[in-house]
């Protein structure tokens, strides 16, 4: 297959998210926010995600190894390279994860929280996702979408519902994610479609995604064309002019007024008739 990847930051701050692709692998990582609180490593969700995504992608070079296999195997090299840091921790560094890869016949995909992959089939589409952080702190999550982005309010309700989900995270009580522990990948969401049956495929975090699952303005048939005609960064673009027509979150309440944002798309070879 072939792949394409963009992502861009959504402000002055570091890109807390990370996109790879090879000729059989696509991945995105999406660093989870820190909202300001300590998280016991010196390193930060930059280096995380980057870390997370190179191992991810060596551990995942044969196609018949397993994907959950293969995170938790870059989960446990990742937290070898920081072992002053206190990975106990429950705000340590951690990410989503949504993986493709193409084997002979098959895709198959490895998701977990809530980073979508996205496949294009003959039967329509599939998204393929992990929501079961939106079952969690509920009340506190409603409670920050009450103030606009930006305001001092809003950044100490974000905070509130960054360390309230921090204590539940990867947890069985709660909701999972790629963390210093790789027992996490143990709980990602996992599957295989045959090969003959996908057209394209897009992974994407959810700062993308959004577009269509909580901003609707655009269908997942409409992502996949501009994809395919366009490429990712015009779907990033894309994402960003809705953003700047609702600078406070007033339509559309969220953490940030504009959230890192990492999409691969991937195409196959067309089929001689």
């Amino acid at each position: 297959m072939y792949v394409s990847v963009a992502t861009e930051p959504g402000g002055s701050a570091p890109n807390e998210d990370w996109v790879g692709g090879t000729s059989s692998l696509a991945l995105v990582l999406d660093g989870l926010s820190t909202a300001g609180l300590k998280t016991g490593c010196r390193h930060g969700v930059p280096w995380y995600v980057a870390q997370l995504g190179a191992h991810l992608v060596a551990a995942l070079a044969t196609c018949d190894r397993p994907l959950a296999d293969g995170l938790a195997e870059a989960l446990e090299r990742v937290g070898q390279l920081h072992p002053e840091c206190d990975l106990r921790n429950p705000g340590t560094p951690s990410a989503t994860v949504a993986i493709l890869r193409e084997r002979p016949g098959h895709f198959d995909h490895l998701v977990l929280a809530d980073s979508p992959v996205v496949l294009e089939g003959t039967g329509g589409i599939t998204v393929l996702t992990d929501l079961r952080v939106d079952d969690v702190c509920q009340d506190l999550r409603a409670e920050t979408e009450r103030y606009q982005t930006g305001t001092q309010e809003h950044r100490a309700s974000v905070a509130r519902l960054v360390a309230a989900q921090r204590e539940i995270r990867n947890t069985e009580e709660g909701y999972w994610v790629a963390a210093a522990a790789p027992d996490a990948a143990a709980h990602a969401l996992t599957g295989t479609a045959p090969a003959a049956a996908i057209r394209s495929a897009a992974v994407m975090s959810d700062g993308v995604s959004r577009l269509v699952t909580e901003y609707e303005m655009a269908t997942w048939e409409a992502v996949l064309d501009q994809l395919r005609d366009h490429g990712p960064a015009s779907l990033i673009r894309t994402v960003r002019e809705v953003e700047a027509t609702d600078p406070h979150g007033q339509r559309w309440p969220r953490y940030k007024a504009g959230d890192d944002a990492a999409v691969a798309y991937c195409s196959l070879p067309s089929t001689p008739s």
